[in-house]
């Protein structure tokens, strides 16, 4: 009889492991590089503390949010978004960030599940403010079944016959009109490690998926340069933002509420000032 308690128990611990570790397949490997092309590169490596380095030439240092933790992730280490207000991570405006006529945003992502609530960025240069929005890149929820109700409907314009799982893409154009918004046509799959893109070479807006492409769409003009920081798995407004005690959170007066918050890994977040064709899966260029 202790024997069987013993063998339940040991289970149980490796179900909790297993639990824990929703994305097991990492490689130990040089990563993305930081090439020529590169603006900024956040490998997410630190083992602690709350500066997330830039490896690119740019040094765009991030602060990570209270609630994010180190983990391992697609390659080496990473960082483990819940969802929280507090799970982000920040990087101030730079006029580098601009990159209006040929960009590239690319991360390895292994979500938990699907939002709940409009969307989930991975990267974001977007404020809610109007004069402040530049381009978002994010995990979106089909809207069509069931719309959810409540929060600040930052986001709601754009999700109308979006796919849940799917990625999305929506840049400002330089001259005035509406925000254009894309979708990928794939979903992305929860609980394990996918390599997704999206480029945009003033002509063309391209998904990729693990470095297949994965919708093509025909638009053309300059994507609007804005004073807009950088947020990586999280929106809300940055102005609340607050560094007092010496950790970087949500102050006083800001909605507390995650409506946006990703739940998941996002590891090797690099954005390019050229629209690429290739991807670095493993390690290669």
């Amino acid at each position: 009889m202790r024997r069987v308690a013993l063998a339940a128990l040991a289970l149980l611990a490796l179900a909790s492991c297993a639990k824990s570790t929703r994305a097991p397949d990492v490689t130990v490997g040089p990563g993305t590089p930081a090439d020529s092309a590169t603006v900024a590169l956040w490998r997410m490596d630190e083992p602690a503390g709350q500066r997330v380095a830039d490896a690119g030439p740019s040094r765009l240092d991030a602060t990570a949010g209270v609630d994010t933790r180190p983990i391992f992730g697609r390659f080496r280490g990473t960082r483990s978004f819940v969802h929280t207000i507090d799970s982000f991570l920040y990087v101030p405006y730079s006029p580098v960030l601009d990159l209006p006529a040929a960009l590239s945003i690319e991360a390895w992502i292994a979500p938990n599940d699907y939002p709940l609530y409009e969307d989930w960025p991975i990267a974001v240069r977007w404020a809610p403010q109007t004069g402040e929005r530049s381009w978002l890149f994010a995990l979106a929820r089909y809207y069509a079944v069931q719309r959810p109700s409540g929060g600040p409907s930052w986001h709601r314009e754009f999700l109308q016959g979006a796919g849940r799982g799917r990625l999305m893409f929506v840049f400002q154009p330089e001259e005035a009109g509406a925000p254009r918004v894309f979708f990928s046509l794939s979903t992305v799959e929860v609980q394990r490690w996918t390599h997704v893109a999206v480029t945009y070479d003033g002509q063309v807006v391209r998904f990729w998926l693990d470095g297949q492409p994965d919708g093509t769409y025909a638009t053309s003009g300059r994507i609007r340069a804005s004073q807009a920081p950088l947020l990586v798995g999280n929106f809300f407004d940055t102005r609340y933002l607050s560094d007092f005690g010496g950790d970087l959170r949500q102050g006083p007066g800001a909605d507390a509420t995650p409506w946006y918050a990703f739940d998941g890994g996002i590891d090797e977040l690099r954005i390019s000032n050229t629209a690429r064709t290739q991807f670095a899966l493993h390690g290669g260029r």
